[in-house]
């Protein structure tokens, strides 16, 4: 037993003089001290021993034991601290190499132009209001004169939450809510995202930007939205920019009209932008309905109002010569460092 003891020894010694890797080193441990170990095989056996040469086999597998702990001990150091140089050698900082500038944001074309549209409307003496965007369904359909079975609702594929709950399909709720807490007069615009289950593509997105306007007063006509539309357009896109207006339908305004600008690109004469017809669409208009503001509480017999609502997403792609509307929801910094 003495020999099978110091022949132990000698191998574990042998072993881990040629470990490389904490695996390998656990291993050993393993094999010659663990519960199955090759010492605790050949301790299991002094019961067969006399009384004499117990203490004397007990005393030289203490020794060993110890022995290759302390090994394994220094063993275990040596390959965490070997561990330790490679990982700062490879993480080393080359100081000779040339440093890396750091890419300073750009404000979103989205941001700014929806910022130039607010100072504008704010400068004709509009109020900027907000709304939630988690919206009712009465909000955004029933009080602007779009009933369950009216065939409005089929034009815009809406995000439902619930039955009664929904992502707004527009900003229009805003004025609702607006005219039922504010007595006129009204002129405010309402600036948000809107929802809509819509397949993205060059021209389409689930999620856009509107900002849409009300103004509520006695003797509000027509001539005076088209006035406010003219200055809009004249100070977005330049004085003297032709503007048209064509008769259209819209369940919350009565008369309804599309407004168009003359083509950034080729001036009113025709070209591929504005499919040859000189125009751009670029807004959607008219005067408020009766019905909607009755639904406010609002008579419509002693107030008329106007509203108006724009996608900035469609003004900017104008503004910019934009011909993508996914560049402004990419991130893609070569794009936004343009603005």
């Amino acid at each position: 037993m003495r020999e099978q003891l110091e022949q132990i020894g000698v191998q574990a010694t042998e072993a881990l003089k040629d470990v490389m890797d904490m695996e390998k080193l656990n291993d050993i441990r393993l094999e010659y001290l663990g519960k199955k170990g090759k010492l605790t095989g050949v301790l299991r056996g002094m019961g067969k021993l006399s009384s004499e040469e117990r203490p004397v086999i007990g005393q030289l597998a203490n020794e060993i034991r110890d022995q290759l702990e302390q090994l394994l001990t220094e063993k275990t150091e040596q390959l965490s601290a070997e561990k330790i140089n490679q990982q700062l050698a490879a993480e080393k900082i080359d100081i000779t190499l040339p440093g890396k500038k750091d890419l300073l944001g750009q404000e979103h074309p989205l941001n700014l132009v929806l910022r130039e549209m607010e100072h504008i409307f704010v400068g004709m003496g509009f109020e900027v209001i907000e709304g939630p965007e988690i919206e009712l369904d009465y909000y955004n359909f029933e009080a602007l004169n779009i009933p369950a079975d009216h065939p409005a609702r089929d034009t815009q594929d809406t995000f439902y939450v619930t039955d009664n709950i929904l992502l707004r399909t527009q900003t229009s709720p805003v004025q609702i809510r607006t005219m039922e807490k504010q007595k006129p007069p009204i002129r405010m615009i309402s600036p948000g995202r809107v929802f809509r289950s819509d397949q993205p593509d060059a021209t389409h997105s689930p999620m856009f930007h509107q900002v849409e306007g009300l103004l509520i007063d006695k003797t509000v006509s027509f001539s005076d939205l088209k006035g406010i539309l003219i200055a809009f357009v004249e100070q977005m896109f330049g004085k003297g920019r032709g503007v048209r207006f064509r008769p259209h339908h819209f369940p919350f305004t009565e008369p309804s009209a599309e407004v168009d600008i003359a083509c950034l690109k080729c001036g009113g004469e025709g070209c591929r932008i504005c499919s040859g017809t000189g125009w751009l669409e670029i807004l959607g208009a008219g005067m408020v309905h009766p019905r909607v503001l009755e639904m406010a509480n609002i008579d419509p017999k002693e107030y008329s109002g106007f509203a108006f609502g724009m996608g900035v997403e469609r003004i900017a792609m104008l503004k910019y010569g934009i011909d993508d509307i996914r560049l402004f929801f990419e991130n893609d910094v070569r794009f936004l460092s343009q603005f």
